[in-house]
């Protein structure tokens, strides 16, 4: 269970993963040694594995983003998420329960290109049905 004071600093990283130990340390009020020890703990019981890039909303705009929902061979589904893996535009792969197998957000910068994407996603052995949709507009993302 992580204190308040944790959750507060994990939410400072969150909106800037970059921010300095000063600045972050002048949000939360405690000093900045206090705010390293505190990274550290975090990342020495495995809460923080990384640090991550936030694309700037003009750049994202751009893209063309999907979910495709997943039906897989079940003996085959190693091979579909390694395949899924070595793809750049999949950015998010879900296992799920119900109807399909996986969910898989993906972006590409183009229509034509979602949509070579998607058949390419489509012909991997393993996968047997595919379902997806276009993400029009995100309302919220935290």
């Amino acid at each position: 269970m992580l204190s308040e004071a944790e959750q507060a600093l994990l939410s400072l990283l969150r909106d800037n993963a970059r921010a300095s130990t000063a600045e972050l340390a002048r949000k939360l009020g405690v000093s900045r040694t206090t705010v390293q020890s505190r990274i550290e703990r975090l990342e020495q019981r495995g809460i923080i594995t990384g640090y991550g890039v936030r694309l700037a909303p003009d750049y994202e705009q751009g893209l063309v983003r999907a979910h495709v929902l997943l039906t897989v061979t079940p003996k085959l589904a190693d091979k579909v998420v390694r395949g899924l893996r070595a793809l750049a535009p999949v950015r998010t792969l879900h296992s799920v329960s119900g109807n399909f197998d996986m969910i898989v957000i993906v972006d590409a910068p183009s229509i034509r290109d979602l949509d070579m994407l998607l058949d390419q996603i489509g012909a991997m052995d393993g996968v047997e049905r595919t379902l997806s949709s276009i993400i029009l507009s995100t309302r919220i993302d935290r």
